[in-house]
């Protein structure tokens, strides 16, 4: 399932979901890294030509698994990347897909483009901020929550610590643990 890292705020980049983002150039015949956002990495290939926030198309070649130990990374080919430097030029360039084209989520699942934007509660009603980005660094999905004023909280995308999601309400409640006194 995609998991995009930013959600567009309007137009029609609304309607596009992220499912990779191009790295650094791997050899020099114009393959890059890429980072899958789909829950089967190598499934990015089959949504077809990809969009680029500036409107270029990316058609993917070849796509391998890239060494190491992270199963989200690809070593990628796309069609008219011929060289390092073209390769190169494409760093960090986010690839989209339209909506339409994905199916929807199951029950109790969320694309990372629909929670990003969310109001943040608790569960009597207190506003904690918006979130404004989910990560995962191995051990499961975090989502960052920027408050009206202060550092970022990070919470984890479990039923426990978020135990209600209204995508069409725009808000999720999450359920802080008890912090110690001098920490209040």
């Amino acid at each position: 399932m995609p998991a995009p890292v930013r959600r567009p705020e309007d137009g029609p980049a609304r309607d596009r979901v992220v499912v990779a983002q191009i790295g650094a150039p791997h050899g020099v015949k114009g393959e890059v890294r890429v980072k899958a956002f789909t829950a089967d990495p190598s499934a990015v290939a089959a949504y077809g030509p990809l969009l680029a926030p500036d409107g270029r198309t990316f058609v993917i070649e070849t796509l391998r698994p890239a060494g190491g130990g992270s199963p989200e990374m690809l070593i990628v080919r796309f069609q008219g990347i011929a060289d390092r430097d073209q390769a190169a030029a494409l760093n960090r360039i986010e690839l989209s897909v339209a909506r339409e084209r994905l199916a929807p989520p199951a029950e109790d699942e969320f694309y990372h483009a629909d929670l990003i934007g969310l109001a943040a509660a608790t569960a009597a009603g207190d506003e904690l901020g918006t979130v404004i980005a989910v990560h995962n660094f191995g051990a499961g999905d975090l989502l960052e929550i920027a408050p009206k004023r202060g550092d970022t909280l990070i919470v984890p995308f479990t039923r426990a610590a978020v135990p209600h999601v209204d995508i069409a309400g725009g808000r999720v409640v999450i359920d802080l643990p008890d912090q110690p006194e001098d920490q209040r």
